[in-house]
Formats: structure tokens, sequence, C-alpha cells
């Protein structure tokens, strides 16, 4: 026969097991609630993340000049077919300079891949591409001549 001590205390425990699971189980409940949440807001953000690195791509992308002809295929630069270009106009670098608008050195160093050209210039040396020899030197000509004409006007 049970001893009375034993009875009770066996009930005691069912009954706390019984309270304790009653009072545990909505906050285990809520908790995987709450890990089921975070799991999908995680995923939200990483997909966002995703969007926002693919229109920076798009929008941050190397700015591309407005060309005026939209069929116009845009100049590319090359140090050495600047360098040969202005070999065959026979140009030093100062004449091929002032024809640009542009210093000596700033074709020095473009020449010697230092440097690129900014769109302006860029545009000035597509320009200039296909000018010839007698033709250029007529620009340099007219360059000096207006020059000759400001300095005496000061």
């Amino acid at each position: 026969m049970p001893n009375i001590g034993t009875v009770l205390r066996d009930e005691i425990a069912k009954l706390s097991r019984r309270e304790t699971r009653r009072q545990v189980d909505p906050a285990r409940k809520a908790t995987a609630q709450h890990r089921r949440d975070i799991a999908e807001l995680k995923r939200q953000v990483a997909q966002l993340e995703r969007q926002v690195a693919l229109l920076s791509r798009r929008t941050l992308g190397p700015p591309a000049a407005a060309p005026s002809d939209p069929d116009a295929k845009p100049a590319r630069f090359s140090a050495k077919g600047l360098r040969s270009h202005r070999s065959r106009l026979a140009l030093s670098a100062g004449d091929f300079g002032k024809l640009l608008g542009v210093s000596a050195q700033s074709v020095y160093n473009w020449e010697h891949e230092q440097a690129r050209p900014r769109g302006e210039q860029m545009a000035k040396l597509a320009a200039l591409r296909g000018v010839g020899k007698r033709e250029a030197e007529a620009r340099l000509k007219q360059l000096a001549g207006a020059d000759g004409e400001d300095r005496g006007a000061q």
C-alpha cells in the first residue's frame, strides 16, 4: 500500500508540471512565431539590398558623355594614337595643345598615360582627327594671328 506522502508528492509533481506547461506553452509559441518573423524580415532585407546594389550599379555606373548626335559613337582615347597623330601632323606638344586649347604639359601627360582628356577635350581631339597637316598649320597661324591682335589691343 502506497504511503500518503508518496501519493501527495506524485500528485503535486503532476499538478506543477501541468501548471508549468500551461504558462510556458504560450511563451514557446510566441518565441517560435518571433523567430519566423525575424527570418522573413532577414529575407526581405537581403532582397532589398540586392535591389539597391542593382539600382546603384545602373545609376552610378560610368558616366557617359551625352553626345549631341544620338547616332554618334563615343570617342575612344589611345595615348599611342594621340602620339602618332601628333607626329603625322609634325606638331610639337605645345602647338598641338594650342589647337586643342590646352597646355603642352597636358598633351605630354596624355601621351604618357599619366592623365586622360576630359569630355570637352575628347570632343576637340575627335574633331582634330580629320585634320591634315596643311589645315593644322593654317589653324595655328589663325590662332597666332588672333593672339597677336589681342596683345596689340592691350
